[in-house]
């Protein structure tokens, strides 16, 4: 026989078990794709310091297969509370109509329901009453930072090649706006070209292998990604050529470049965006509604640039299997009278 203190206890942990609040992320990217791996990580991180329970299902970069995995949830006896999508390939609407009359709560992160599909079925409580709100960065903005910090150097008559992402993607789309912004701002600088490397390594070095031999004057090249900026200066490596490069991410490889001066340009932040939901969900089902902390569709400024000394401090904390935030202090059940939620990686960079 248990004594009666410790089988008390014992049977309360088993409740708290039970009655832990229950996600279900819908991850877009590969299951061995370093930034969305990474990124789940981090929500596994938080979930951890905020007692969730949180489960991720792979999409493999496949509508098919991001859409059976919305459909498994929807058909399980035991649902979640909450069912977090990214908009990614523009399946939102899909997901929201599957999902109506589930009784589970939705979120968007990372990118949600662009201005025009909201024009067709709604935003975040409207139509569909069990879409309670999104979480996105601030792309556009990083795109923009990005591209003026490239240029600010950059003589009458210097030229660009841009690299952005896959083309049917919120984000990649938000940071050549931030791109385009820029260069309206710098009239010495040409773009030669914007490509869609598909954020891939691999796609563009092919690509930068066939296109800079054509622009001999290219000295800049923009990257929505690090994968991509490596491609590219595979590339131009092999003919010879010293160009600056823009990435954006937060691998031990692109933090090392940014270190070493191989990348000219480093945003990063971003990483942590999937936790800063959790946050925001942990204090919603503890009845501190995030609407009334910033409303429904927030934007953390996540994203920004960071020098080699930051660099070299972010690498070191990201290097550890715990990287020391607690994402319980950025919730409001820790200050109920906080009137915006201020998620950040500021901490890791000191």
């Amino acid at each position: 026989m248990l004594p009666r203190a410790l089988l008390l206890l014992c049977l309360s942990l088993i409740c708290l078990s039970a009655q832990a609040t229950s996600v279900v992320f819908l991850n877009p990217g590969y299951s061995n794709e370093r930034f969305w791996v990474n990124y789940s990580h981090y929500m596994q991180d938080a979930a951890g310091d905020l007692g969730l329970q949180l489960e991720v299902l792979y999409g493999e970069r496949d509508a098919n297969t991001m859409m059976r995995n919305a459909r498994s949830v929807l058909e399980r006896a035991n649902k979640p509370d909450y069912l977090v999508f990214v908009n990614e390939q523009y399946l939102g609407p899909e997901i929201l109509r599957l999902a109506e009359d589930s009784g589970i709560r939705l979120f968007a992160v990372h990118s949600t329901l662009t201005a025009e599909q909201q024009q067709r079925v709604g935003g975040p409580r409207e139509k569909y009453a069990n879409w309670i709100g999104s979480l996105v960065t601030n792309d556009e903005e990083a795109g923009y930072l990005m591209a003026s910090a490239l240029m600010q150097q950059a003589p009458e008559g210097s030229e660009l090649v841009a690299f952005s992402g896959v083309k049917n993607t919120p984000s990649a789309t938000l940071r050549e706006a931030g791109l385009h912004r820029a260069l309206a701002e710098h009239p010495q600088v040409r773009l030669r070209q914007l490509l869609y490397g598909e954020w891939s390594q691999q796609r563009a070095y092919e690509q930068a292998k066939a296109l800079l031999p054509r622009y001999p004057d290219v000295q800049m090249i923009w990257s929505a990604n690090d994968e991509m900026a490596f491609g590219a200066m595979q590339a131009a490596q092999e003919e010879g050529r010293q160009l600056r490069y823009t990435a954006l991410n937060n691998s031990q490889k692109v933090l090392q470049a940014r270190i070493d001066g191989q990348i000219s340009v480093l945003a990063t932040g971003h990483f942590i965006l999937g936790a800063c939901a959790l946050v925001m969900l942990h204090d919603h089902a503890a009845g501190l509604d995030f609407a009334e902390r910033g409303g429904k569709d927030q934007t953390a400024r996540l994203l920004r640039l960071v020098d080699a000394r930051q660099a070299k401090q972010l690498k070191a904390r990201l290097a550890r299997p715990d990287i020391g935030l607690d994402f319980r202090r950025f919730s409001a059940t820790r200050n109920p009278s906080m009137k915006q939620y201020n998620c950040s990686i500021d901490s890791l960079l000191h």
